[in-house]
């Protein structure tokens, strides 16, 4: 077990590199990726399963300890993200299926990386991790609700297909896992040490599966996919920042709603795309699956270096 326990460790710390390599792969040899794409339901599943298993009551705590904070970042999760992803697909006149796939990712719950990314910046880690559970579990409604609003001028949205899908790759195993930490508390510790290996496999493979099956479309505009992603990625960091500062939220809580809502939930967004619209349609959540792990990374070493002297001692202890 320890053996597995440390190959899971280094997977978790190395993921962005495998997931650029396993893209750079599957971009040269489509060929023997794109079967993996009739699997990509059941891999985000099992993703979200692994997530289910690490929540706890514990967990919601913050939500009734400081609900207004809560609260606020998960608005501003929904609402700067999807807004920032159709004034992109509209100020830069993007091609349908790319619309539809910034503004699907922008329309999706928080990442589940965020609140890695706010232990190393040293913000508020029960905050992102309220905010980020209570924005997962409000994914089958806001979500679909978002995607319909913002999305329906290119193509047409059945909102109850997308609901049902979201449940069942989302909410269902989610809630799998929860219930079984919940019931089988030891098995599921024991689990656990390998869930940032079988995370690591899922999403890399969901991620070989998209390039593989729109590589020809890459060749074409993966430059402008990665460009917008980028931006739509920093501008959230950025107004989630100084959202949570215009909230009167300290240090600590603002790193937490910066990650928070510049973060989503990408895998899901890959799913949604795959499922109900198209190969295209998938790629800027497969990119920016593998750019905010990154981004993030930089930005928590960023933020670890900034202090906040009239941050009280409670909060510094729950930052960390």
């Amino acid at each position: 077990m320890k053996t597995i326990e440390k190959i899971s460790t280094f997977a978790g710390k190395t993921f962005t590199l495998w997931v650029i390599l396993i893209s750079v792969i599957a971009y040269s040899f489509p060929e023997h990726f794109v079967w993996i794409g009739k699997y990509i339901v059941p891999l985000l599943g099992i993703v979200m399963f692994g997530m289910g298993l690490t929540l706890s009551a514990s967990d919601f705590s913050e939500v009734f300890r400081r609900p207004k904070e809560v609260a606020l970042g998960v608005v501003g999760h929904f609402i700067i993200m999807p807004l920032l992803a159709f004034g992109l697909a509209i100020g830069l006149d993007l091609p349908k299926e790319i619309a539809v796939g910034v503004i699907l990712v922008g329309c999706c719950p928080s990442g589940t990386s965020s609140n890695v990314m706010v232990f190393l910046a040293r913000g508020n880690v029960a905050l992102a991790v309220a905010i980020a559970s209570v924005s997962t579990i409000l994914a089958p409604i806001v979500t679909p609700l978002l995607i319909l609003l913002f999305a329906s001028k290119w193509v047409d949205i059945d909102i109850m297909s997308l609901i049902i899908s979201i449940i069942q790759v989302v909410i269902i195993p989610l809630a799998l896992g929860f219930t079984i930490k919940k019931f089988f508390g030891k098995a599921a510790e024991a689990s656990s040490k390998a869930l940032p290996l079988v995370s690591v496999v899922a999403i890399v493979l969901i991620v070989s599966a998209v390039v593989a099956g729109s590589q020809a479309q890459l060749a074409k505009t993966g430059g402008i996919i990665f460009a917008v992603v980028v931006l739509h990625n920093i501008l959230g960091f950025t107004i989630g920042f100084f959202f949570a500062r215009l909230c009167g939220m300290d240090l600590a809580k603002q790193k937490a709603v910066a990650m928070e809502v510049g973060m989503q939930n990408s895998g899901l967004g890959v799913t949604i795309a795959s499922t109900h619209f198209s190969p295209l349609a998938a790629v800027p959540s497969a990119i920016f699956s593998v750019w905010h792990n990154i981004s993030g990374s930089v930005l928590a070493f960023i933020f670890s270096k900034l202090k906040d002297k009239n941050q009280p001692s409670s909060d510094k202890k729950m930052a960390g």
